[in-house]
């Protein structure tokens, strides 16, 4: 057998040759920054379940899971029909529908502090949303982000410090406040010296999905730190929001926000999006009959595809699956079941590292000797990062793949409640091998 990359390029050359066509189409020859895989991406065909197949027909166990949007696995059957039979009675009606005031309603009996809802048609657009909403409802201009915390693509969340994203205005980027996270001291003399702060913006469980962790004692003290200073607390919870427990990350740890934006789960593996949380800061958006407010004071917020009928179907029978299955818990065992079994293969080829991750999540570092609970990394950040530079990631996706494995980005696996102890122990063989090759090529 040859090399990891040799051997990813024998394996897949359907995905070779439709990868030629497709540098023709897009920049990069893909369709979103995590597919770009060297030398070439996988070319899926259709998923079940917890698996899927490429275009080589080769299967897979699916630990990208949508993204994280499949919280059932792909197909599940109940979502399939309300799907199928929402088609056929319209796809978008120009007009309020009953399925949106049921998906709401969904939401919130799940999220503790969603007191009222506006949809939108995905995450991006609802930390957007959720920005423009702080702003005006505290009249200030600022917010503070924390280091490498995802929140989309929109120009604002894209501040990063010591340098200004191309494509966006310098001024845009001076609307926000980066800071290191876990360091409550830093943010209060932020928020204590600058007193044009609306809101801060966080991932609950760390940046990027939580590669790079929240402690939980600092969501606690996050929550303090805004609560007396009158600035606007936003969980994003695009990833978290309906699988780090049903109520997300709030609901596991017991903050309340005063806002939260969702997506991924919340529409049942269709495009969705929402901000949700206190009534006095959503209506912000609401028509009050006076003629300045309606024109001037008030938030615009269309959007064609708002609520859309197929994602409120999708949406409303996967939440309502949440709330009365034991869909949670079955994929965090399941995902408890991978953590353990990685760290058994890591620690019998010698190989220093954990498997952590909140609830369903699982993340590989690789590398560094240290004690890890199985939950939250100790590394620091730094730590971490130069444990798991992109050539050994990179590594990692391609040789996972060769395995049978798809990972997200390559270092995250995303667990659904449709895996079961076969596809875990699947992965854990997957993730063995992986690892051999990956010392083979001098990886490691």
């Amino acid at each position: 057998m040859g090399s990891i990359e040799e051997r990813y390029r024998e394996l897949h050359p359907k995905s070779f040759r439709l990868y030629q066509e497709a540098l023709l189409l897009f920049p990069d020859g893909v369709t979103h920054d995590t597919r770009w895989v060297t030398p070439f991406p996988v070319y899926a065909s259709h998923g079940q379940g917890p698996r899927k197949w490429d275009v080589d027909g080769r299967e897979y166990v699916d630990c990208v899971m949508g993204h994280g949007a499949l919280l059932f696995g792909h197909g599940h059957p109940a979502i399939v029909k309300a799907v199928t039979d929402q088609v056929a009675r319209g796809t978008h009606l120009g007009a309020s529908t009953e399925l949106e005031v049921r998906w709401a309603q969904a939401v919130r009996r799940l999220i503790p502090s969603a007191e009222k809802v506006r949809f939108t048609s995905s995450g991006t657009e609802a930390t957007l949303m959720a920005l423009r909403l702080a702003r005006a409802y505290t009249g200030k201009t600022k917010v503070v982000k924390f280091s490498d915390h995802f929140h989309g693509w929109h120009d604002y969340v894209l501040a990063t410090p010591g340098r200004v994203p191309a494509g966006v205005p310098p001024a845009t980027v001076g609307t926000m406040e980066v800071l290191p996270p876990n360091d409550i001291s830093a943010l209060e003399h932020k928020l204590d010296q600058d007193q044009d702060i609306a809101a801060v913006i966080l991932e609950p469980t760390g940046a990027h999905m939580g590669i790079w962790p929240v402690y939980p004692p600092f969501l606690q003290e996050l929550r303090e730190a805004t609560r007396s200073r009158g600035v606007v607390l936003i969980f994003d919870e695009v990833v978290t929001g309906f699988r780090t427990s049903p109520g997300g990350a709030q609901g596991r740890y017991g903050v309340a926000p005063d806002l939260t934006t969702l997506a991924k789960i919340l529409g049942g593996g269709l495009p969705g999006g929402a901000v949700v949380g206190k009534a006095e800061v959503l209506d912000m958006i609401q028509h009050r009959g006076d003629p300045q407010w309606d024109s001037a004071g008030r938030i615009s917020h269309p959007g064609t595809f708002n609520a859309n009928p197929l994602s409120a179907a999708a949406g409303t029978v996967a939440l309502d699956l949440v709330a009365t299955t034991n869909a949670n818990a079955h994929a965090e065992a399941m995902a408890r079941r991978l953590k353990e079994g990685v760290s058994r293969v890591m620690a019998n080829h010698e190989v220093p590292g954990c498997a952590n991750g909140v609830a369903s999540m699982v993340h590989f570092t690789l590398g560094v000797p240290h004690d890890c609970t199985g939950e939250v990394c100790p590394l620091s950040h730094r730590q971490i990062s130069e444990a798991m530079p992109p050539r050994r990631v990179a590594a990692m996706k391609r040789s996972l793949l060769n395995a049978g494995v798809d990972t997200m980005g390559g270092r995250t696996c995303i667990v659904s409640a449709a895996h079961q102890e076969k596809d875990i122990d699947f992965t854990i063989g997957a993730f063995e091998e992986a690892l051999t090759a990956m010392r083979k090529d001098g990886l490691l």
